[in-house]
């Protein structure tokens, strides 16, 4: 349930953002997960959605969200839920965002999917990175500029989850020695190509079906960095439909192997997970940088 001093700062902030007094609202809990409470307001006029977290735990979560919401909203080539405000209201932080109903998958909907991501990889930068750091998860995510894709990997990427699990005492010196000798060979592994605009936490729980039956992507954790990202991340915890690659391939065509190359991409987000959730998560990385 919403806090008391927390309803009136929404209300407050509401009626400045449509210039009217709005009073009073209901609420409707929806699954948060770890990090965010989330609910449905509804006031006379319209619905929304809300998340609230702590602004002491996670500083500037939501500021980043909006940003990275807006930056995919940008190219009109997928559906990103609409921002409405975000605020700070003593220790609670608030997103609010515009209500989407969902609904089940329309006709070609894992294609029309497909497709719509591959436009989305085709709004590229000069750089992989970009001009704030964000969250992953509940984790902070470093997105320092670098010029090619392998520096950033390596020193953006593995790098500050690999020290986070070493400090936390989740990994030994030899899982770091591992990761070294992939190092070496990371060049020879993935294809040089444009910086694409990606999600960056692309798995089937960050995507919804709405109200048209059409695909509507949610808390990213977006960059600028090598496309093959956010398609080995669709593929952790289940994947996507086989019809979504079919169709992601003949709108921009993947490299030779990039199926091959997806278990390399998913190490960051298996070390986040291990950082996170510790347990089987380091097998599976280790397992992975054995076969390569």
């Amino acid at each position: 349930m919403i806090k008391e001093k927390t309803r009136k700062a929404i209300l407050k902030a509401l009626s400045g953002y449509f210039n009217k007094d709005i009073t009073d609202f209901s609420e409707q809990a929806i699954g948060g997960g770890d990090i965010n409470e989330a609910y449905k307001l509804t006031t006379p006029d319209k619905a929304f959605f809300i998340k609230l977290n702590s602004a002491s735990r996670f500083p500037g979560m939501f500021e980043k969200e909006t940003r990275g919401l807006r930056l995919l909203q940008e190219p009109g080539v997928i559906r990103v839920p609409a921002v409405i405000l975000h605020e700070e209201e003593n220790d609670e932080s608030f997103l609010i965002l515009e209500y989407i109903k969902s609904s089940g998958k329309g006709p070609d909907f894992w294609e029309n999917f497909g497709k719509s991501l591959a436009e989305l990889h085709q709004n590229t930068a000069d750089y992989c990175g970009l001009d704030h750091d964000n969250y992953i998860g509940s984790l902070h995510q470093y997105n320092n500029k670098h010029p090619d894709w392998i520096s950033f990997f390596i020193e953006e990427r593995l790098e500050p989850q690999l020290k986070l699990a070493r400090d936390d005492g989740k990994i030994d010196d030899f899982f770091s020695k591992m990761f070294d000798n992939l190092y070496k060979h990371l060049e020879k592994i993935f294809p040089k190509e444009p910086s694409a605009l990606l999600h960056g936490d692309l798995w089937n729980g960050n995507f919804m079906i709405d109200d048209r039956g059409e695909a509507c992507i949610i808390d990213p954790a977006v960059y600028y960095g090598h496309r093959e990202m956010d398609l080995g991340m669709s593929k952790l915890f289940g994947g996507f439909s086989s019809e979504f690659y079919a169709a992601y391939d003949e709108a921009y065509p993947l490299e030779k192997d990039w199926k091959k190359r997806t278990d390399i991409c998913n190490l960051y987000p298996l070390m986040v997970h291990v950082n996170l959730f510790g347990g089987g998560y380091a097998a599976s990385v280790r397992n992975i940088i054995k076969r390569f």
